[in-house]
């Protein structure tokens, strides 16, 4: 390194003054590029942008020498040589790097204020080489972040009335590479937002015109291109990336030309709206909608794109844009507007003063434009212009009133709104209609009555419009409809806007009465796929939890390109589009099909009546008891456990299983109390035994306090691990079955009996209810224990838990339950109460394992199944011969 920088001279500091003199020498040595010394160009250049920006924030003596010594006159220099790319792209790096460094505005200054940065910016680069079109453009841009009202005057030379840093940077507009393309118009929006009003003009009289009439263009290239690839069979992967590309670059057109329009630059607004509109959107969008059959021979030959297409990117625009101009001239065109706008009207002098919409290339290249445009009179907009300059804004509205009568665009469009086929034209048609009445950009006054409820005084809906949409509710209750869910979801969300006012519908008796028979059609619909199992509560659930978790976003359908495709051609899950922009595929997803359509159209006949949703959700996971909250559990059965969950650790848990919960809890220090470790609903849950281990159960829990695991409870013998494994099925069957009763209620079916609960019904006292009881879910049953001893053949037979602590009254002890066959039976000592959770899982295991017959003498109590000391008669209890206790 010393010797490639001169032998010894060099100082030891690199980031010094000393250093930038060294360097400084070294440059004047080396003034012309050679092959021996252009590696030795290339790392003084490097070493110089390090001293710089350490001199920024340290040393200002540092830019002092460098500007002193107008060092920067070497790097224009070295560019005139023709050096090749491997140093220009270390020259551009190095000048990029400094700009993006410097904090001082002092520094900024002085780099700035010889014009070298200008000359180095319409250099004429080799710009084939991909590196230096790259560091050239990123060098561009960050020069457009330094721009502010006192650095613009260092680019823009109102002498010269020259702006190189714009001129030069929007020549690449429409350069091949995006990431090109999208730094042009982050620069563009940059300088637009300088607001300097000399620089302004000189945008808008020497570069508005031809910058935007050259993006138009482009823009309506692009969408053409886009056509195609959507009128193109082959559906493989490569059109799909392709058409995914191409709408991704609509989007980033929409969102910068938006951004345009939102900086409210009033000069350079009006241009762009003129060219949006009459080179644009009124040209091409707009009239791709005229239907082939419709078109006069003179219009045959004019660039057109599919009615699909056009409609589905009219709905971009309305959900981008809202500028009040360009939305509203445009929506009074499509809801309004007649053919004449494309023809001269020759009987009405007036008219012809207007502009015909034409999409046409401009006459001029922009890089043409610019090089020849010296005044604004060779500007586009100035012929616009000069063809309105004479018409006041009286006879444009007369001219427009003229024109805009027939409604016939919005005709063509409800026409779309026919299903017999396909829901493909009617999809985008529903996006525009949706699109066009949310925009803020549009007066109400010019959608009410056509796309929003009337005023309030005569509320009033467009009925031909709600017909249409009532029927395609209607379709879409059919067997094998050929309607998508996102479909009817655009339907539902357009009727609202329609229908109803002020949270109040204005909908007609008969219209009303066809929306009640839709929604039961929709009920016989979901009949025909109803099953008594648990494949389809499962379903029914995840489908009305989805739809409440992903309600419709019209802007993220219409970013998704896929939906461009035909609908026979996208129904099968392989395709990776979501089920909703699909047509189902196989039984299981016409059966998920059914259930979201019944459950749209319940929801929406619900908000028609005003009345209040009292039958969904099925499960209201809200209502699960919450971890750390503190409950009564005295008159509970536990059942002690160790609890190994998806981290692995083992926790000494007590399991209680009421009427609808499975819940994990540890003692309080509150006698009788427990705290709540894990929640789930008890038809959430899959139990499965473990054959390697008959005192282990594997418990999946599909929704719990801590969300879907799988989870090991280990017991303390394989009798409490059966007797736990039944109880918990049982519980799990008996709430399902309630839960398919209840939908068996909304499909208007008979309901199936249920049996007991399996486990008592249990009161917990939460400490914030007052001290109120919290009761499960299945009615208490009483059994009396001189039933169940006479059912047990024994007359002094009680009904125990699972270490023999009397139970409440309201205990329920089915006498099918798994028999306890190896746990003897004790009564329980009331001197003696559980110190911990460890001692009563040792006398529980020591109980459990002994084989011997019980002896008259009471053992303590382990006290496995409560948390409080209950005083119980020490009276002797024998077991029967060929009897045994049950849980």
């Amino acid at each position: 390194m010393y010797r490639l920088f001169g032998g010894f001279g060099k100082p030891k500091n690199p980031h010094s003054l000393e250093n930038l003199k060294h360097l400084y020498n070294v440059l004047l040595k080396n003034k012309t590029v050679t092959d021996n010394n252009r590696g030795l160009l290339v790392e003084v250049l490097r070493s110089i942008t390090e001293i710089l920006i350490w001199g920024d924030q340290n040393d200002s003596s540092v830019f002092d020498f460098f500007l002193e010594r107008n060092m920067l006159s070497f790097f224009l220099e070295i560019l005139k040589q023709k050096c090749g790319s491997y140093v220009n792209v270390q020259l551009l790096q190095t000048l990029n790097i400094l700009f993006e460094n410097i904090r001082n505005e002092t520094s900024l200054y002085y780099l700035l204020s010889n014009n070298h940065v200008n000359s180095i910016i319409v250099h004429k680069f080799d710009f084939s080489d991909e590196e230096v079109m790259a560091y050239y453009i990123s060098f561009l841009k960050t020069l457009s972040l330094k721009l502010n009202v006192h650095t613009v005057n260092f680019f823009y030379n109102v002498h010269t009335n020259d702006f190189p840093l714009y001129t030069e940077a929007i020549k690449f507009f429409n350069h091949p590479e995006s990431m090109v393309r999208i730094a042009v118009r982050t620069l563009t929006l940059n300088v637009y937002k300088v607001g300097d009003k000399s620089m302004l003009s000189f945008i808008r009289n020497k570069t508005a015109a031809p910058y935007f009439s050259n993006l138009v263009w482009f823009i309506g290239s692009h969408v053409l291109e886009l056509d195609a690839c959507v009128s193109n069979d082959a559906n493989n992967q490569n059109q799909i990336h392709c058409l995914a590309d191409l709408v991704a670059e609509h989007l980033d057109h929409l969102h910068y030309l938006n951004d345009i329009l939102t900086l409210d630059i009033s000069d350079l607004n009006e241009v762009l709206n003129d060219h949006l509109l009459n080179k644009l959107l009124t040209p091409l969008y707009i009239f791709s909608l005229i239907p082939d059959d419709q078109l006069k021979p003179a219009q045959t030959s004019k660039p057109r794109m599919s009615t699909i297409v056009s409609l589905f990117l009219l709905s971009q625009v309305f959900l981008i844009i809202s500028m009040y101009p360009l939305v509203r001239t445009l929506t009074e065109i499509i809801l309004q507007g007649s053919l004449d706008i494309f023809e001269h009207d020759e009987d009405s002098p007036v008219s012809n003063k207007l502009i015909i919409p034409s999409f046409v290339p401009p006459p001029k290249t922009l890089e043409e434009s610019l090089d020849s445009a010296t005044t604004p009179s060779t500007s586009i907009v100035s012929t616009t212009e000069s063809n309105v300059s004479n018409i006041t804004d009286e006879e444009k509205e007369q001219i427009l009133a003229q024109e805009l009568q027939t409604g016939f665009f919005f005709e063509t469009i409800i026409k779309a709104l026919s299903c017999e086929e396909n829901d493909h034209k009617a999809l985008f048609a529903l996006c525009l209609l949706h699109s066009i009445s949310c925009n803020k950009g549009i007066n109400q006054d010019l959608l009410a009555g056509t796309l929003i409820a009337g005023p309030s005084e005569k509320p009033k809906y467009n009925t031909r419009l709600v017909e249409k949409l009532i029927e395609i509710m209607s379709l879409s209750c059919q067997p094998r409809s050929g309607i998508r869910l996102v479909t009817l979801e655009l339907t539902i969300a357009l009727l609202k806007r329609l229908v109803v006012l002020n949270g109040r519908s204005i909908l007609q008796d008969a219209h009303f009465a066809a929306v009640i028979d839709a929604k039961e059609e929709s009920i016989q619909l979901a009949q025909t796929f109803f099953k008594n199992d648990d494949v389809f509560l499962d379903t029914f659930e995840d489908e009305y939890t989805d739809m409440k978790r992903k309600p419709l976003n019209v802007e993220f359908l219409m970013m998704d390109s896929k939906i461009l495709l035909s609908p026979s051609t996208t129904c099968t899950p392989l395709t990776g589009i979501e089920f909703r922009k699909r047509l189902p595929c196989g039984n299981v997803e016409r059966a998920r099909r059914a259930i979201r359509v019944f459950l749209l159209i319940r929801e929406f006949s619900l908000m028609l009546t005003g009345e209040m949703e009292l039958q969904l959700p099925l499960t209201d996971r809200s209502n699960c008891y919450q971890v750390n909250s503190a409950l009564d559990f005295n008159n509970a059965d536990l059942i002690h456990c160790i609890f190994i969950g998806k981290d692995g650790i083992k926790a000494k848990r007590f399991l209680v299983i009421d009427s609808t919960h499975l819940i994990l809890i540890e003692p309080d220090s509150r006698l009788g109390w427990g705290i709540v470790k894990l929640a789930a609903f008890l038809q959430d849950i899959e139990v499965v035994g473990d054959k390697e281990n008959p005192q282990c159960l594997s418990v999946t829990m599909h929704h719990s306090t801590s969300g879907a695991l799988t989870a090991k409870f280990i017991f303390d013998d394989h009798v409490r691990c059966m007797a736990a494994k039944q109880r918990l099925t049982k519980a799990r069957t008996i709430a399902r079955v309630q839960k398919l009763n209840q939908l068996a209620r909304l499909f208007d079916l008979p309901v199936q009996t249920t049996h007991s609960s399996p486990g008592s019904r249990m009161f917990f006292r939460h400490p914030r209810s007052g001290g109120r009881r919290l009761p499960g879910f299945a009615a208490p049953i009483k059994v009396p224990s001189s039933s169940f001893a006479a059912k047990n053949g024994s007359s002094n037979g009680h009904c125990r838990s699972l270490s023999s602590s009397p139970k409440p009254s309201t205990t329920y002890c089915p006498n099918e339950d798994i028999p306890l066959e190896n746990i003897a039976l004790k009564t329980i000592n009331p001197a003696n109460v559980a110190s911990s959770v460890e001692e009563q899982s040792e006398t529980s295991n020591a109980s459990s394992s002994q084989d011997a017959p019980v002896n008259d003498t009471a053992e303590p109590s382990d006290l496995e199944t409560s948390f409080s000391q209950i005083s119980v008669s020490s009276k002797k209890t024998a077991r029967r011969k060929g009897k045994v206790e049950t849980v």
